[in-house]
C-alpha cells in the first residue's frame, strides 16, 4: 500500500513540476509558448498542461535556447549595467533584445532605435532619455519613469507599461498596440497619431494629454478618464 501511494505520490509531483517550464531568455519564452501552445508569463516562464520534452527540445534547439522545469533549477536572465550597454550603444551596436536593465538608471541618454524587445525594465529611470524609433515591443517597462522621453515613432506593441510615469513624454506616431498602460501617468503626454488600438487604458490619468488622431479601436478604456485629454 505503501508503494502505491509513493508511486501515485511521485507522479503527481512530477506532473506538478512539469506543468512550468523556464527558458533562458524572455523571447525563447514567448515564441515556445505560441509555438507549443503553452501560456507565456510575461518573462521566461511557460506553463504547460501537458510537457512533450520532445517537443519542447526540438524547438529550444531550433531558437538556440536552453530551459529546465521550475524547481529544478533557476533559469537566470543576464543582467546589463548601464555603462556596458552604453559602451556598447557608442560602437554601433543596437540589439539588446531581452536585456536585463531592471531598476536601472538612464535619465537624458540617448538610444534612439535601439532594440530592446523583450527586455524587462520595470522600476527603469529613461527620463528625459532619447528612445525616439527604439523596439520595446513585448518589454516589461512596469512602474518605469518615462516622463519627458521622447519615444516618438516607437514600437510598444504588447509592451507592459503598467503604473508607468509617461508625464509629458512624446509618443507621437507610437505604436501601442494591445500594450497595457493602466494606471499610467499621461499628464501633458503627446500621443498625436500613436497607434492605442487594443490597448488597455483603464485608470489612466489623461489630463491635458494630446490625442489627436490616435486610434482607439478596440482599446479598453473608461470614458470619464478623457474628460480632460485634448482630441
Amino acid at each position: 500500500m505503501k508503494n502505491i501511494i509513493s508511486i501515485v505520490w511521485n507522479s503527481w509531483l512530477k506532473r506538478d513540476k512539469e506543468s512550468i517550464l523556464l527558458f533562458d531568455s524572455i523571447a525563447a519564452a514567448s515564441e515556445i509558448a505560441f509555438m507549443l501552445n503553452g501560456q507565456w508569463d510575461g518573462c521566461n516562464g511557460v506553463i504547460m498542461a501537458k510537457c512533450d520534452e520532445v517537443a519542447v527540445n526540438t524547438a529550444t534547439k531550433l531558437l538556440e535556447a536552453t530551459w529546465c522545469y521550475q524547481g529544478a533549477s533557476k533559469a537566470v536572465l543576464d543582467r546589463v549595467t548601464t555603462d556596458k550597454i552604453l559602451r556598447r550603444y557608442a560602437m554601433g551596436e543596437r540589439n539588446f533584445i531581452n536585456a536585463n536593465l531592471r531598476g536601472a538608471v538612464l535619465a537624458s541618454v540617448k538610444l534612439s532605435k535601439i532594440n530592446l524587445s523583450y527586455a524587462k525594465l520595470s522600476l527603469i529611470d529613461l527620463s528625459q532619455a532619447n528612445l525616439s524609433k527604439a523596439d520595446l515591443t513585448a518589454a516589461d517597462l512596469s512602474e518605469a519613469n518615462l516622463s519627458g522621453a521622447d519615444l516618438s515613432k516607437a514600437y510598444l506593441m504588447r509592451t507592459n507599461l503598467k503604473g508607468a510615469d509617461l508625464q509629458q513624454t512624446s509618443l507621437r506616431g507610437a505604436n501601442l498596440s494591445s500594450a497595457n498602460l493602466s494606471e499610467v501617468n499621461l499628464t501633458d503626454a503627446d500621443l498625436t497619431g500613436a497607434n492605442l488600438s487594443l490597448a488597455d487604458l483603464r485608470g489612466a490619468n489623461f489630463n491635458f494629454c494630446n490625442l489627436s488622431g490616435a486610434n482607439l479601436t478596440g482599446a479598453k478604456i473608461i470614458e470619464s478618464d478623457l474628460a480632460f485629454a485634448r482630441q
